[in-house]
């Protein structure tokens, strides 16, 4: 039996818990996939995967999607395979389009998620994403800024609300006080990002960095999913 030291740790009963389990990620590029991935291996019987990007060659450094092979696919369908090809149980459900405000209803709703995980890059689509299941009591744990640091991760979940040394982490913290958001489980970094001097818009990454955020990130919902 493929997850019988899955079984040792967690026994049948939570065997069956993930198994009966419903996990949306929204955003499957650098943490995202390996939250996937992590949650397939571990059992998790029903995932929701959400993203409108294509494999990029400058993704080969950090995704778990992308290789030579997949560069110019869609990064929910390469998923998709991986996973049905690691987990064959596991019903996997590709939404190959870009969350927002506007399709989160029909996203979210059409069926019972025990949890939501944010790997979203945009702020806006972030905290649009963030909003709504607060809402609507849904369970949602974000992922904050994973680039521009290379030490040795020190990543923990806490609440925004708690953290600091993290740009993004302080926008979303501004506007989710603005729409009376009273807490938000994170994942962030205790490493302070490099302030980098280029002349391009994009973030310094490095292989191991999302890969430890998807990882925690994870381990956190696993966890969450066993309390029950």
């Amino acid at each position: 039996m493929w997850n019988e030291r899955t079984e040792i740790l967690i026994g049948k009963d939570g065997v069956k818990t993930l198994e009966n389990s419903t996990v949306a990620i929204i955003g499957v590029g650098g943490v995202g996939g390996y939250v996937c991935t992590m949650l397939a291996r571990a059992g998790v019987g029903n995932i929701i995967i959400v993203d409108f990007d294509k494999v990029d060659e400058t993704n080969i450094n950090r995704q778990i999607v992308a290789n030579v092979e997949t560069v110019g696919k869609e990064k929910v369908f390469v998923l998709k395979d991986m996973i049905e090809k690691i987990n064959p149980k596991c019903k996997i459900t590709a939404i190959c389009e870009r969350f927002s405000a506007e399709n989160a209803e029909r996203i979210l709703k059409t069926q019972h998620i025990d949890y939501v995980v944010d790997a979203i890059d945009s702020t806006k689509d972030k905290i649009d994403l963030i909003c709504y299941c607060k809402e609507n009591d849904i369970k949602i744990v974000s992922s904050m800024g994973a680039g521009n640091r290379f030490g040795i991760p020190q990543v923990e979940i806490m609440d925004i609300y708690k953290t600091a040394n993290d740009g993004l982490a302080k926008t979303i913290r501004k506007n989710l006080r603005e729409r009376r958001v009273k807490n938000l489980d994170v994942a962030i970094a205790k490493e302070i990002p490099l302030k980098i001097d280029r002349k391009t818009q994009s973030v310094g990454s490095i292989s191991y960095y999302p890969a430890i955020f998807g990882c925690v990130l994870s381990s956190f919902v696993i966890n969450k999913l066993l309390e029950k």
